[in-house]
């Protein structure tokens, strides 16, 4: 190709050069056809690019292709249904519920749901009263002497660096209107999240906002932020779904020198959070600071998230509970299929449990040690809808935690481009250009509207299944499409011969 490209490009050259000579036509084209081979002739010296080499300029179209194929796909080829990790159809109900607009649906379900795999609820022929407020949960075991009366769905763990300090501070005051916390993720505690909503703070394997210059755990630190009056829990990040036994990922293009300050590291260089705690090292550790925290924040709730794995370790956390009578307030049980602003594919595609095995574990382990009853358990996956929640709900939750939905709130669109600092909504960036996108006082209703409206539908749902109190919600609330095969061949159409004919 290099060939024909030099050939057919002065060949073209010098007939708009005799077109201009003549009829004075074609200037702009004279001018740039130059530039055209010479950029063509420094393709081919390259050495970094093959395409390039081997198909001057033309090579450039293939990277700009590959840069706008997210676009390509969302905006021409997917349909309703399809996209990944939320479909078109799930990401358009967060926008419509943010915006505080019609919410419906036309002409019936886009699912092909006559299949095995289908799940509903079983709804009642006599539904129920549809309660107007919105449900809430006490956390607080026998240890905690500052229980917390949180919503159903708060907002989970996103850090300041991953995403914008507009985003962050939208956050906080939906949440604040909407009365539910915050999650500050274990980027740490910082002023975007004291705008006024409660705040849940997240200690990371890091231990931003408390750390030594060594990075290991500072008490005093610690201590004085977790009994500000906004922080209402404090929770352990023993590890997380889209990354689990890896740590946190923050890309040296968004760590900047603010972002380096707050977290004690050094600017402009890749933040990877160590995949393990240094504070402890095994179940035991892990207890024991559990009370230190009860300790040092007076009380307030302490728990700690994971992804599960090796299940035995689960189980050797729930042997050294009962031993020490130490028990965490609340779990957050997150699956394989949690986000993330930066993770090595293979642990995102390829490490940990999914969430509803995991949330059926640690359900049924905890009443297997008779422990359910004195911790809470946050759902924290892919919860988006009210049905999403009740189903959470029925697997074992007691509440839940919701993330990439309440970023659609604030108006992502699923560009894939977390990673890079090039959000171009300004929820996932540090480009102060392109944060100004986002209009906190704007954002901030939506983040309020999506609450609210979600956690109605899910009001909606309870009563339509009979029940007045999500208390009441138990894995028979649901049917599953495997279910209607055994219907099937129960029947229609093996018996159909032994109907009599009349």
């Amino acid at each position: 190709m290099r060939k024909q490209f030099f050939t057919y490009g002065f060949i073209l050259l010098i007939l708009t050069a005799l077109v201009y000579y003549y009829l004075k036509l074609g200037f702009l084209l004279l001018v740039l056809l130059p530039i055209v081979l010479l950029v063509g002739y420094y393709n081919t010296l390259q050495k970094k690019h093959a395409i390039l080499r081997n198909f001057p300029v033309l090579g450039y179209f293939r990277y700009l292709f590959e840069m706008i194929s997210p676009e390509i796909q969302q905006y021409f080829i997917e349909r309703a249904t399809d996209g990944k990790p939320f479909s078109r159809n799930q990401r358009a109900l967060v926008y419509q519920r943010a915006k505080n607009i019609d919410a419906n649906t036309p002409f019936g379900t886009q699912l092909n749901i006559n299949t095995s795999d289908y799940e509903g609820i079983k709804h009642s022929i006599f539904p129920s009263k549809v309660n107007e407020d919105l449900p809430r949960v006490w956390i607080g075991g026998k240890d905690c002497k500052q229980p917390y009366h949180a919503s159903l769905l708060n907002i989970s763990a996103m850090s300041f660096g991953s995403l914008s300090e507009n985003a962050i501070i939208a956050l906080n005051k939906g949440a604040q209107k909407g009365q539910f916390y915050h999650n500050t993720g274990e980027g740490g505690l910082t002023e975007f999240h004291l705008q006024g909503g409660d705040v849940t703070w997240q200690i990371g394997t890091g231990y931003f906002g408390c750390r030594t210059p060594e990075g290991t755990f500072d008490a005093v630190k610690f201590k004085e932020k977790a009994n500000f009056p906004t922080v209402k829990m404090i929770e352990i990040k023993l590890s997380q779904g889209a990354k689990p036994g890896h740590g946190g990922v923050l890309p040296a293009v968004k760590n900047t020198e603010q972002i380096a300050r707050i977290r004690g590291v050094i600017p402009h260089t890749l933040i990877l959070s160590p995949p393990s705690h240094n504070a402890f090292s095994d179940a035991k550790g892990l207890i024991q600071f559990i009370a230190q925290l009860r300790e040092l924040s007076n009380g307030k709730p302490i728990g700690f998230k994971l992804c599960i794995g090796n299940t035995t370790e689960f189980e050797d956390i729930c042997h050294e509970m009962i031993a020490a009578d130490c028990y965490p307030d609340f779990i957050t049980v997150d699956g394989a299929e949690g986000g993330t602003g930066a993770a090595p594919l293979e642990f995102s595609d390829g490490v940990g449990m999914p969430f509803e095995p995991a949330l059926i574990f640690v359900n049924k382990t905890l009443i297997d040690y008779s422990i359910r009853d004195k911790i809470r358990i946050i759902g924290s996956g892919k919860i988006i809808s009210g049905y999403s929640i009740l189903h959470a709900i029925a697997l074992g939750a007691d509440m839940c935690n919701c993330a990439r939905g309440f970023m659609f709130s604030l108006g992502c669109i699923q560009a894939l481009r977390c990673h890079n600092n090039q959000c171009p909504t300004g929820v996932a960036t540090q480009d102060k250009m392109l944060m100004k996108g986002l209009v906190v006082t704007d954002k901030s209703e939506r983040v309020f509207h999506f609450h609210k409206n979600t956690l109605y539908a899910a009001n909606e749902l309870l009563a339509a299944a009979g029940k007045t109190d999500f208390a009441d919600i138990d894995i028979s609330l649901f049917m599953r499409g495997d279910e209607f095969d055994q219907l099937s061949n129960l029947y229609f159409p093996n018996n159909l011969s032994n109907v009599s004919r009349h």
